[in-house]
């Protein structure tokens, strides 16, 4: 689903620990994931919030982590056996023109869009296909990063978002990024290709 995608050298810098210094992801995902949670991490790259999530989601939880790069997810796998988080942990890849979850109807309770919107060529498609995964109590925390992402960028991106159905919750602050939290609006809604 990807238009331009974080090479895998990126990818080793995003899953560095020391990220945690200043994008810490308890602090970040806490107020919205509990245990026994079903959570989707769309882009997760090598797994830098996918760890955590499935700490958080507990032995009863699942996290479903997507990503288009197949080294990555490996990566992730890796990591995940590491640190005996495997079996809460499911990985899928997706493709460049869908994410590949149809099974997940109004399943997920939450969902994590982290630095991934800006890459991918249909923002339409891609709210839209999260949209249909979520609950109707779900929602959806979108961050992108403000040295990719203009303030009217991120405003177009809320945007398309909202015409697939979503509504604004809150704008959280994150450092270094712009933020939103989405939940299900009560619209009747299709997919519109752009």
């Amino acid at each position: 689903m990807a238009e331009k995608v974080c090479p895998i050298w990126v990818g080793y810098l995003l899953a560095s620990p020391l990220r945690k210094l200043f994008e810490n992801p308890q602090k970040i995902l806490s107020p919205y994931v509990e245990k026994g949670m079903k959570v989707l991490d769309i882009g997760c790259a090598m797994g830098f919030f996918s760890l955590p999530l499935a700490q958080m989601v507990g032995s009863k939880g699942r996290v479903i982590c997507v990503d288009v790069q197949e080294k990555m997810i490996r990566s992730l796998e890796k990591r995940a056996r590491k640190a005996g988080l495997f079996n809460r942990i499911e990985t899928r890849i997706c493709h460049h023109n869908s994410l590949g979850l149809d099974d997940l109807r109004e399943e997920v309770d939450f969902a994590l869009g982290s630095a991934v919107v800006h890459e991918v060529p249909d923002a339409s498609r891609f709210f839209f296909e999260i949209y249909e995964t979520m609950k109707p109590t779900g929602r959806f925390l979108v961050t992108e990063p403000k040295g990719h992402v203009s303030e009217k960028d991120f405003e177009i991106t809320v945007s398309v978002a909202e015409q697939n159905g979503f509504k604004i919750i809150e704008s959280p602050k994150i450092d270094r990024s712009r933020v939103v939290l989405l939940g299900k609006g009560n619209v009747k809604r299709k997919y519109l290709q752009h």
